[in-house]
């Protein structure tokens, strides 16, 4: 089989998903009884009382800072980073505690590492949890000049009345697409290949364009915290790596037939996505490796979209209503149509 275009630029996602596969045996070894959920979920979930779990992910921002690099820009992948982690611990429902951070160099360049840090610094506060420490290891000859890597640790706190997804997930639901700023931290491998390849226009240089490409992760804490503790949803998809393969961690009793809001709504880097000619990368792929514009899918009630939908807008994030879950067949299965063009992915 031919490989994709994501996979020429250096990531094989099947040998990932294969890899999680093979160490799930030795993972499980270490699992108590108080371990509700571990490897494969948005967050893991562990017991803490009879009302509530503890919630934890990590992340990084991945090759998005060889962006960073090239362009000496460092005080937005601060904000990355915490969004990965934040934004899954709330698609199991939690509210956001606290952050960690682990900051590693060859050899440490303080005004880029303050850099960094402001930007840690603002993703928490805009993900309404508290930094609480972190590390800074220098580690000479192990990292290029001027290059680092990231990593964070979030933890959150969630209702067990509370906790998502909901099992009460049915066909007729309705899905609400939040609005991402642009292709947030996935993809980055294929981006920087695509964009090297660019040649910029009259109308968009590449300093501009690099500026589009480094706009850092929406986080959502304040625009679901609300709706989670009314139980106004049924159910969060962070779309991240795989796209809208993520949808289906809702439920797999259902489909999901799911039509993107129009181009010129959508973040301008997805609008300088659509004018490459690489054949190569196709709408099957692209919609299982970008979040194409939608950084957060919800499942809700029928009764309730509108209301939700008003609640998202009134906190200054664009959302739409972009589909609905549909009965399954013999697979669960998600469609997504753009235009003239559409795709089924199964699951």
């Amino acid at each position: 089989m031919e490989k994709g275009a994501y996979e020429k630029a250096g990531v094989n996602r099947d040998l990932a998903d294969q890899f999680v596969g093979s160490i799930s045996t030795m993972v499980k070894s270490t699992l108590n009884a108080n371990v509700k959920s571990s490897v494969g979920g948005y967050a893991s979930l562990y017991n803490l009382n009879s009302k509530q779990y503890i919630a934890a992910s990590t992340d990084g921002v991945g090759t998005k800072l060889k962006l960073a690099f090239d362009w000496n820009s460092h005080d937005t992948v601060g904000i990355d980073l915490v969004a990965m982690s934040v934004n899954d611990l709330l698609c199991v429902g939690a509210k956001p505690l606290f952050f960690l951070d682990y900051f590693a160099t060859g050899k440490l360049q303080p005004k880029t590492a303050k850099d960094v840090l402001a930007g840690i610094v603002k993703g928490c506060q805009q993900g309404s949890c508290a930094l609480i420490g972190g590390e800074t290891a220098e580690m000479p000859g192990f990292y290029q000049p001027g290059e680092y890597d990231l990593a964070g640790f979030a933890v959150g706190l969630v209702d067990k009345k509370k906790a998502l997804p909901v099992k009460s997930i049915k066909a007729g639901d309705v899905l609400i697409g939040v609005s991402s700023s642009g292709f947030h931290s996935n993809g980055y491998s294929l981006i920087r290949k695509l964009f090297a390849a660019w040649k910029p226009t009259k109308t968009l240089s590449r300093k501009t364009l690099a500026k589009e490409l480094l706009k850092p992760t929406m986080i959502y804490t304040r625009g679901v915290k609300k709706l989670i503790a009314q139980g106004s949803v049924k159910g969060l998809a962070h779309i991240t790596g795989s796209g809208f393969l993520n949808v289906p961690r809702m439920s797999e009793k259902v489909s999901y037939d799911i039509t993107l809001p129009p181009l010129k709504e959508r973040p301008k880097a997805f609008q300088w996505l659509e004018t490459l000619k690489d054949k190569s990368l196709t709408f099957d792929e692209k919609t299982q490796t970008f979040n194409m514009g939608i950084g957060m899918v919800i499942v809700v009630d029928a009764k309730k979209a509108k209301a939700v939908l008003t609640h998202l807008k009134k906190n200054n994030y664009k959302a739409w209503k972009i589909g609905q879950t549909v009965r399954k067949k013999s697979r669960c299965e998600v469609r997504v149509t753009d235009g003239t063009e559409s795709t089924t992915l199964v699951y």
